[in-house]
């Protein structure tokens, strides 16, 4: 109905149009007819108010906004209740004026807090935008739905959030908040000027919001399927103009990607340069989260396997996405107008290439996107903006009687004790701590990190008195350890009892919450549980297939690769298929960095294979000239069409 309503002005099809807005309001019926009236109303008044936020000067926009925001309240007065345009199926009857602001971009967008009319049902907030025709963004979420739908059809769940969005007119319309979701901007906004190029920003601020093992563990499960299901979605629709500000995450983990202006290749350019550098946004802060700081690289490996199936998974689907484009092509949409356009998703889908070498394909865009430094200098510069446009907060002096009701307040931690050395490591102090809810945890933490924590709470509440902290020169000759443990104890306990400003800061709740200690009831708190080690010997997955006279060999990945001197290898992978001359069936792979797990999905191919019998790939793995790894496979004993890891030996057979 609302596109139809918007079509009447179109120059083509305007009588056609016409003709079927009258057929569906005669079908509807009288209060369909009546309960449409009403929304266009709304919509109506809330285009009025936002021109007037516009007009007005930048100090006087918010008074404005509250004065405006009285139409909405006689609105509802004369007509009780109205459905949301957004979503009919749900009913507000009034605004809540002090949850209405708007947002300081170029729009200057409303966000508008309605009432629910249902009394169990929570507030409903929306954001009204004019000036950008929000009919491309509802066809690119709609296009994101397809791709959602289709994975899980084939059992992968990518745990997408796709927010609604209604185009209620020319270049205005409506767009669902997703509760508890804040951008990428602000996340490195908080992290200062240089948050941007920071590594640890997204893990560190996961870290602050999920204190729990289990709900870290969540939170990261679900960023590793949406930030794998964004980059393949925003790939093939060349989604452009990405920064942080067109980034958002929730504190549950999951991400995903607002504001679709700019697609289908059609980039911002500065100085005739194009501003989209990298093929998608997947950066080395992101990378470093997923991998626990580079601790589990592993990890990366899994994501690239998880990007390369979810992107296979849509290219099989390829024929349904470019239909789907092309009934739009006449729908007026600034950027896809051509066949040109449909190219270049045809192009990023490469329905001709088979999934070996899709695979390959889109782990080089991966990797791309990971070393592309612009991005990282784009969302500076939008950090750096944002800096500029917020007027520098005054700080409340911090007065006693402030300080005593917060006293009062719930604690996240009830207390902290240390119960002893942990028994795998001497040096660290296992530390019993008992929340807020009665739930006990354990974590570890060396002396050095305590004197580090005390740094931190200085440097952070340089203004309050801390707790005294008993540095090394406070210990006597004899009983050290004893004395250690009462002094620390008694730190813990003044520091979690005294203002709750800094017992409830960042860098205490990340410090006595995060990396609890696993324990069973069998153990002791003080005995390291016994852990199944995994397996740390060296190995290459390949996957082979054979056809025509032809061997396709996919080098995935390696694990546990090092250098006699323990370091991490430059590794690169050199083939031989015997017993012909090595010169002449020589094969070689790029070289990954520094790294003992590395990921590769490279193609090697060797024609005029008559048949496998007889024949031996020898496989040498080198850091530059440095033997690392080798190995021989019989062709005719290897599993063709299957992943398998193969065992390195440290020496060339």
């Amino acid at each position: 109905m609302w596109l139809l309503q918007d079509a009447q002005g179109e120059a083509c099809f305007k009588s056609w149009y016409q003709k079927l807005l009258a057929a569906l309001q005669f079908c509807a019926g009288e209060a369909l007819t009546d309960e449409f009236s009403k929304e266009m109303k709304l919509v109506q008044l809330l285009g009025n108010i936002g021109e007037k936020v516009k007009s007005a000067s930048d100090p006087q926009r918010q008074d404005v906004l509250k004065k405006e925001i009285g139409r909405l309240e006689e609105f509802f007065q004369e007509r009780n209740t109205c459905h949301l345009p957004l979503n009919p199926a749900l009913c507000i009857k009034g605004i809540d004026r002090d949850a209405c602001s708007y947002f300081t971009s170029n729009a200057l967008p409303l966000k508008i807090t309605f009432t629910n009319a249902n009394l169990m049902g929570k507030n409903i907030s929306v954001i009204f935008k004019a000036g950008d025709d929000l009919r491309q963004d509802m066809l690119v979420l709609q296009i994101v739905q397809v791709m959602d739908n289709i994975w899980l059809q084939e059992g992968l769940d990518m745990q997408m959030i796709i927010y609604s969005c209604l185009s209620t007119g020319k270049a205005q319309g409506l767009i669902e908040m997703v509760p508890d979701a804040i951008t990428l901007a602000k996340i490195h906004l908080h992290s200062g000027l240089i948050g941007p190029l920071k590594e640890n920003t997204i893990k560190k601020w996961f870290s602050q919001h999920n204190h729990l093992k289990e709900d870290y563990e969540k939170a990261l499960k679900n960023f590793f399927y949406s930030c794998a299901g964004w980059c393949v979605v925003t790939f093939i629709l060349g989604v452009c103009d990405r920064h942080n500000d067109n980034i958002m995450l929730t504190k549950s983990g999951h991400m995903f990607h607002i504001d679709f202006g700019k697609f289908l290749g059609h980039a911002q350019t500065f100085g005739g340069i194009k501003r989209d550098r990298a093929p998608f946004i997947f950066t080395s802060e992101m990378e470093y989260f997923i991998t626990d700081g580079g601790k589990n690289t592993q990890h990366f490996q899994d994501f690239v396997e998880l990007c390369c199936r979810a992107y296979n998974i849509i290219r099989k689907h390829s024929q349904l996405l470019l239909n789907l484009l092309e009934m739009m092509l006449y729908a007026g949409l600034p950027e896809l107008s051509g066949i040109e356009d449909l190219k270049y998703v045809y192009n990023n889908l490469r329905p001709q290439d088979t999934d070996l070498e899709a695979t390959s394909h889109f782990t080089k865009k991966i990797k791309e996107s990971l070393e592309c430094f612009p991005v990282k200098l784009n969302n500076l510069i939008h950090t750096l903006a944002q800096m500029s446009t917020l007027s520098p907060a005054k700080s409340a002096p911090q007065t006693l009687p402030q300080e005593s009701c917060l006293l009062h307040k719930t604690r996240t931690i009830q207390s902290a004790t240390i119960l002893g050395f942990g028994k795998a490591r001497s040096n660290m102090y296992l530390i019993q701590v008992i929340h807020s809810n009665n739930r006990t945890t354990l974590t570890e933490r060396s002396f050095e990190q305590f004197s580090k924590l005390h740094n931190q709470l200085q440097k952070q509440f340089a203004s309050l008195t801390l707790p005294e902290f008993p540095h090394w020169w406070h210990l006597p000759f004899t009983n050290s350890d004893h004395k250690r443990f009462r002094d620390l104890n008694r730190y813990m306990e003044q520091l979690l009892t005294g203002s709750y400003e800094v017992a409830e800061s960042d860098c205490a709740l990340s410090f006595f919450l995060s990396d609890p200690v696993q324990t069973t009831t069998e153990d002791s708190p003080l005995v390291n549980p016994g852990e199944k080690f995994p397996d740390k010997s060296p190995k290459v997955q390949l996957l082979m297939t054979y056809e025509d006279a032809k061997l396709t060999i996919l080098v995935k990945h390696m694990k546990n690769i090092y250098l006699p001197d323990g370091s991490a290898p430059s590794a690169h992978v050199e083939f031989y298929l015997l017993p012909y001359p090595s010169e002449v069936r020589r094969r070689k792979t790029k070289s990954v960095s520094k790294c003992t797990d590395p990921t590769y999905n490279e193609i090697v191919v060797y024609d005029e294979v008559l048949d496998l019998q007889g024949h031996v790939l020898m496989l040498i793995v080198k850091s530059k000239t440095i033997f690392v790894g080798a190995i021989n496979i019989h062709l005719c004993s290897v599993p063709l069409n299957e992943e398998k890891w193969y065992p390195l030996g440290n020496s060339i057979v």
